[in-house]
């Protein structure tokens, strides 16, 4: 059997330097103390590089990052977080030689429990060697690892290919890559692997579709600075931005918007507003944002109410517009929504979940039950430093984040409205509306279509996503995903 071993940090990631995934992990499981002590620290830490105590500055980062963190709080950043930003930082010609290989390994120096969910679920391989944190018996890390040392990792490389050397050690000649590039029978360094003519057979990664976490951009040092230089004034942007919105009329809203940072861009024809007394028409959008109904009024100037899945009080109370709670019992959410389509517009986001990534999950088909007049809306988002919706932490938090961005930007595009005979009432299947309905959207977004419920969103972000009430498992869904998932390949 082919083998390969490969160094994570320098070597399958393009940046060699851990310090921005340490930076998330201290974000995300303790908040913005901990962040901003650790960026404090950084200037020691490349200082005690060019000392030579490299393996000092590491643990010193680790240190400030885990200790007095729960461990299921560092697995539930390792699970849901990290591996959109290592994803974005995998060097693709690298990736194509490691996943070449039947058996492959990973050295890693950061703490294994950190790295171990993407490189095993995403790079597909089979073990990875790392440190290992200490956590005390009441299950908190301790800020100490074990098992890090270059003796350590060699001697774990060692027992693994007890049988056989590796085939190819992929790594630079510094740090722990130094004791183990020595075990095997070919040694490949970053430069020639850039420029290698690689005409093995080669996996793709397993795309990220869902993760979590505030941050929209990997926190390297001055990404983060600009982050914690920013916060203040986000906090009173977003202020201003949230009273606007709830103090001025409807139709002045997109007006004032843009003096405070935000953009909105239309296209497509909206619907003219029913005549009272009419059946109102069924605004079925993408879901991006908890935004997303707020914005589609504001474009249409007049407030329309929404439904809602499992939105904060707070969010409810800071909405501009009316909400619908939905209470998952079906022939009673259907006679809610039928109640208040007979009184007017109404906007309904079927995914029943947000999804960051260009795809949309599978819409539940209640909405194409219900009326005939079904208006599709794409929605799309972009902002700079902040998400605006999680699925770990206080979701009341939400729609501030998201007006704490410099420059939210949305662009919602009307399509025609759905002609007689695509609807229920020409003797359509709801089921196929609805599939409809999310192929025209996932067209005009450029998005995939994707078979995923909110079901499967949560269960993976949860790290229960061996439980799949399916005949196929979710593992199985997104290899068969991965298969049609080109730009993995560019």
């Amino acid at each position: 059997m082919e083998s390969v071993v490969s160094e994570l940090e320098g070597t399958l990631l393009k940046d060699s330097d851990p310090f921005s995934y340490f930076m998330l992990v201290a974000f995300e499981s303790s908040g913005l103390i901990r962040f901003a002590l650790l960026l404090l620290l950084w200037p020691v830490i490349p200082l005690l590089g060019l000392l030579g105590l490299e393996d000092a500055g590491l643990k010193l980062m680790i240190f400030v990052a885990t200790a007095g963190v729960s461990k299921s709080e560092i697995e539930s950043v390792a699970r849901a977080v990290l591996p959109k930003f290592l994803m974005d930082d995998l060097d693709m010609a690298a990736w194509k030689v490691f996943s070449s290989y039947e058996k492959r390994v990973v050295v890693t120096k950061m703490p294994r429990v950190i790295v171990e969910r993407f490189v095993k679920e995403h790079l597909r391989a089979d073990e990875v060697i790392g440190s290992e944190l200490w956590i005390n018996r009441f299950g908190f890390a301790t800020g100490l690892v074990r098992g890090g040392s270059l003796h350590a990792v060699c001697e774990r490389v060692a027992v693994l290919f007890r049988d056989e050397a590796p085939t190819l050690g992929m790594g630079r000649r510094t740090g722990s890559c130094a004791s183990f590039l020595q075990l095997c029978q070919t040694q490949m360094q970053p430069p020639i692997i850039a420029n290698q003519n690689h005409d093995r057979e080669f996996l793709r990664p397993h795309p990220v579709i869902f993760h979590d976490g505030r941050l929209v951009k990997r926190p390297t040092p001055s990404t983060a600075l600009l982050i914690l230089l920013w916060m203040p004034l986000g906090i009173l942007l977003a202020t201003i931005r949230i009273m606007v919105g709830l103090l001025l009329p409807f139709w002045a809203v997109p007006y004032i918007s843009g003096l405070f940072g935000g953009k909105v861009i239309v296209k497509g024809k909206p619907p003219p507003a029913v005549a009272p007394g009419n059946s109102g028409v069924l605004f079925v959008c993408s879901h991006r944002t908890l935004m997303d109904p707020v914005v589609l009024s504001s474009v249409l100037q007049r407030k329309i109410p929404a439904v809602t899945y499992s939105i904060s009080r707070l969010s409810e109370i800071l909405s501009p517009i009316p909400t619908l709670r939905l209470t998952r019992t079906r022939h009673v959410d259907a006679e809610m929504i039928k109640h208040e389509l007979s009184k007017g517009d109404l906007v309904v986001c079927p995914e029943g979940t947000t999804c960051r990534e260009p795809f949309l999950l599978r819409f539940s088909a209640l909405f194409a039950e219900l009326t005939d007049r079904i208006v599709p809306v794409a929605m799309n988002y972009r902002v700079g430093f902040f998400h605006a919706t999680t699925a770990r932490g206080w979701k009341g938090l939400d729609p501030i984040f998201f007006f704490m961005n410099p420059r939210p930007m949305y662009e919602v595009t009307f399509l025609n409205q759905l002609p007689m005979e695509a609807t229920c009432s020409a003797g359509k299947n709801p089921h196929d509306v609805a599939n409809y309905v999310q192929r025209i959207l996932a067209a005009t977004l450029g998005f995939e279509c994707t078979n995923f419920t909110r079901k499967d969103k949560y269960r993976v972000l949860a790290g229960n996503d061996g439980i799949v009430a399916s005949t196929t498992s979710l593992a199985d869904r997104i290899m068969k995903l991965a298969k049609t998932f080109k730009p993995f390949l560019h």
